[in-house]
C-alpha cells in the first residue's frame, strides 16, 4: 500500500477509535466492558499514528500518539501514556517544534511522578536541544539542560547508599551525564558573557572529575575554560585561578592548556600582540581550536593595546 493509501486507513483508524471511545461512556458499556473499548481505541489510535508516520505526516502522527496518551492515562497506566507522549514528541519535532515540546513536558511530568528522574533528565536534553537547534531560544535550552543535571546528579547521589559495582558504575554514568548538560551551560553562558556562572560550573565540574580515574584526563580542559573566562574579566584573577587550579591537580602544570595560558598572561602583561597571536598558533597546530575557544580568545586579545585585524592566526 502506498502511503495515500496509508494515510486513509489511519484517518479510519481514528475515527473508528473516537466512536469506540465515545461509545464507551454510555451506562451500559460503562458497566459492560467500557476500558475494553477504551483499550482498542488505545490501539486503534497507535496503529493510526504509525500509518501517518509511513506517510510522513507527523503532525497526524503526533496528535494520534497524543490521543493514545490520554486514554493511557485514563486507564491507569502511566508508564504506556508517558511513552505515548514521547512518540508524539519524536513525531512532532519534525513538523511543529512547540508541540513537540508540549508532548515531551507531558511525559517528563508522568516519570517525575514515578520517580523516574534518569529518563526524565533525557527528555529535557531533547527539549533542550530544540530550543538550540530549531526554536533558537539559548536560555530556554539552558533552563532544560540544568535541569536535567540536577535530575542526574540527584539519581547519582541516591546510589551512592549502595556500594556494589553495577551501581557504581551506573553512579559514573549519571555523574558523567550531569557534566555534560552543566557543560553546555557553562559554554552557554560564557558566550552570553555570564563569566561568573561559567567559571563556577567549570570548576566545579573539573573539581569532580579529577579524582576519578576514568574521568580526570578531562579536568584540564574545565580548569583551562575556565581560567580563559577569568582573563577575560581580570588578568589578576587569571593569574591567581591557575595557581588554585595547579595547586589542586598538579597533572594541570604539565599540560599545553596551562603552558597556553601562561604564555598569554605574559603576552597580556608585556601588551604584546604578536607574541599572543604566536602562542595561540603553536597551539592550535596540534590541537585544532574550537568556535568556542575561537571566541574565548578573541575577547582577551581585544584587550591588548595594538591590536591588529582582531585574527587570532
Amino acid at each position: 500500500m502506498d502511503s495515500t493509501g496509508k494515510e486513509r486507513e489511519a484517518v479510519q483508524l481514528m475515527a473508528e477509535a473516537e466512536k469506540r471511545v465515545k461509545g464507551s461512556h454510555s451506562f451500559l458499556r460503562g458497566l459492560f466492558g467500557g476500558n475494553t473499548r477504551v483499550e482498542e481505541a488505545c490501539e486503534m489510535y497507535t496503529r493510526a499514528a504509525n500509518m501517518f508516520k509511513i506517510a510522513k505526516n507527523w503532525s497526524a502522527a503526533g496528535n494520534a500518539f497524543c490521543q493514545a496518551a490520554k486514554l493511557h492515562m485514563q486507564l491507569q497506566s502511566k508508564h504506556d501514556s508517558a511513552t505515548s507522549f514521547v512518540d508524539a514528541g519524536n513525531a512532532y519535532k519534525k513538523a511543529d517544534p512547540q508541540e513537540a515540546i508540549n508532548c515531551l513536558n507531558a511525559a517528563i511530568d508522568i516519570y517525575t511522578d514515578m520517580g523516574r528522574f534518569t529518563i526524565a533528565a533525557k527528555h529535557h536534553i531533547t527539549i533542550a536541544e530544540i530550543y538550540e537547534a530549531e526554536l533558537v531560544d539559548i536560555e530556554k535550552a539552558i533552563a532544560h539542560y540544568e535541569q536535567a543535571a540536577d535530575y542526574y546528579k540527584g539519581e547519582e547521589s541516591n546510589r551512592q547508599v549502595v556500594f556494589d559495582t553495577i551501581t557504581y558504575f551506573n553512579a559514573i554514568i549519571d555523574c558523567s551525564s550531569a557534566n555534560k548538560c552543566l557543560l553546555k551551560v557553562a559554554a552557554y553562558a560564557a558566550q552570553l558573557e555570564q563569566y561568573q556562572k561559567a567559571i563556577e560550573i567549570y570548576e566545579q565540574v573539573g573539581t569532580n572529575t579529577m579524582d576519578n580515574p576514568l574521568l580526570k584526563y578531562s579536568a584540564k580542559e574545565y580548569f583551562f575554560k575556565a581560567a580563559l573566562c577569568h582573563f577575560i574579566v581580570d588578568e589578576l584573577n587569571a593569574k591567581l585561578a591557575l595557581e588554585k587550579y595547579e595547586e589542586m591537580f598538579p597533572a594541570f602544570t604539565d599540560s599545553r592548556e596551562c603552558k597556553l595560558l601562561k604564555k598569554l598572561l605574559e603576552a597580556h602583561e608585556e601588551q604584546n600582540c604578536e607574541a599572543y597571536t604566536e602562542a595561540v598558533k603553536e597551539f592550535d597546530s596540534i590541537s585544532r581550536l574550537d568556535q568556542w575557544l575561537t571566541t574565548m580568545l578573541l575577547r582577551i586579545k581585544k584587550s591588548i593595546q595594538g591590536e591588529g585585524d582582531g585574527d587570532l592566526k
